[in-house]
């Protein structure tokens, strides 16, 4: 009797659930159909007050070229590459005007540009308008402590919604990695847009590392212990992944800066018709104008690394050899050794990052041995990588790296000589060649120094 009352209950939950599934999908679609007009409405209101604007001022109809970089005033490679891709664009169409979203609100325009010459000795041949983002919080990974990716991505969207509302461009390029605002441009905006990807938001290999329980920056330990959360975190990032390709697809021309950043793209985009390597700018000449054979004014050897401080870098990886390096001294005699690391800091998180690695020094013994160089102007980067001895590298999927790349064009121009060398356990496929033709795989190796290489392999 109860079983047969329980299944009662059952067919009457089932036949209210059932009754609930037409009204449900006709609301879901009358919604849906609310949010298309919307939005329709929203695409007519931007493009009518562009056309406004141009009415505005007589005689200049330019064509206004945008490109999205909320950490414009940071010092990275991913910014060399802005500065140079605008001073291209400025030499070739004078005649357009060039916009820069940024979220540094902090500084002034002049102050972004001269920070730009400072770094990397790059000025521009013309005018370029800043518009200044106030919500770039929403892009913070610290306001994200869990499925940080999915809600970096979102709070794009939110920080891409407020540049459309201040300037609608002709032409938008995401120069930083944000593709979710890539279809709110096109969509919303009706603008042609594109994309240059430094390093894909989600890769496969990224989804390997997650499926073999491997721990890793963007993997706690705490998951890779339990067989379930792996499980949905692998979910999570397989949904996430579709998504990326997805937004990805609306970009109308994609640029990546290497082979492998080229692969994964085209395995997660699917838009190899419109899909092209630009490799980053080196500032090859400048660096192979510094002379190898003039003496140095550091004693002993110096030990360089180049690169933001941000996780996928691995700073303290680097500090931890480099520590293994200074107890075999201690065995056997070696000449006095110093790790410097050189980087640029974004925000407070890469701050605290840093005064995470001097702590770690301090923890490990070598900070009398350790300097930190943060935002220094270019020509003391030059400075030190004329001096140095050895460029580390520790990244793990090394997408290019410029200041690697200078590096290797250095050695290459060393006639041979084994003291300069670069040391990685990044996967370079790409290859720098000299003027005369002569090419140079990226990995180097020293005698004497395999403790470097070793501690690389051990820690994957």
């Amino acid at each position: 009797m109860a079983a047969a009352e329980g299944g009662w209950c059952l067919c009457k939950l089932l036949r209210f659930f059932c009754s609930l599934f037409f009204p449900g999908l006709i609301v879901s679609g009358t919604l849906c159909l609310c949010l298309v007009i919307f939005l329709w409405g929203v695409r007519l209101l931007l493009q009518r007050k562009k056309k406004s604007e141009i009415t505005n001022k007589p005689g200049k109809n330019q064509r206004v070229i945008a490109f999205f970089h909320p950490y414009c005033n940071a010092g990275g490679g991913g910014e060399r590459v802005l500065w140079c891709a605008l001073r291209a664009l400025q030499k070739k169409y004078p005649e357009a005007a060039y916009v820069v979203y940024t979220g540094d609100v902090n500084v002034s325009g002049d102050q972004i540009l001269e920070g730009a010459f400072r770094r990397f000795n790059i000025r521009l041949p013309r005018p370029v308008t800043f518009v200044f983002l106030k919500k770039r919080y929403l892009v913070e990974d610290s306001l994200y402590p869990h499925f940080t990716l999915l809600g970096q991505s979102l709070g794009s969207i939110f920080l891409g919604w407020e540049a459309l509302m201040q300037c609608v461009p002709d032409v938008y390029i995401d120069s930083m990695g944000y593709a979710f605002t890539l279809p709110l441009f096109k969509y919303i905006g009706g603008c042609r847009v594109g994309s240059y990807v430094h390093y894909p938001t989600i890769s496969t290999d990224m989804l390997s590392v997650v499926r073999n329980q491997n721990a890793g920056f963007n993997n706690s330990a705490f998951i890779t212990k339990n067989p379930f959360l792996s499980k949905v975190k692998l979910i999570y990032y397989y949904l996430f992944a579709f998504m990326y390709g997805f937004v990805g697809s609306c970009s109308d021309v994609v640029m990546v800066n290497s082979s492998w950043t080229l692969n994964h793209i085209l395995s997660l985009w699917k838009v190899g018709s419109c899909t092209n390597i630009v490799y980053p700018p080196c500032d090859v000449q400048t660096f192979l104008d510094i002379s190898l054979h003039e003496k140095k004014t550091t004693p002993g050897h110096l030990m360089v690394s180049v690169g933001q401080f941000r996780p996928e870098k691995n700073h303290p990886l680097q500090i931890r050899a480099f520590a293994k390096l200074l107890s075999k001294k201690v065995a056997q005699p070696l000449p006095s050794i110093k790790l410097v690391l050189i980087g640029g800091c974004r925000n407070k998180d890469d701050e605290l990052r840093v005064n995470q690695l001097r702590k770690l020094s301090e923890d490990l013994g070598v900070q009398d041995n350790v300097e930190f160089k943060i935002n220094i102007p270019f020509e003391e980067l030059k400075k030190y990588l004329s001096e140095a001895t050895i460029g580390l590298h520790s990244m793990w999927n090394e997408h290019f790296g410029i200041a690697l790349s200078l590096r290797g064009w250095q050695v290459a121009d060393s006639r041979g000589q084994s003291e300069s060398i670069r040391i990685s356990c990044s996967e370079n496929r790409d290859v720098a060649c000299t003027p005369a033709g002569q090419c140079h795989q990226h990995h180097a190796l020293s005698r004497g120094l395999g403790t470097f290489q070793k501690e690389c392999r051990k820690h994957g």
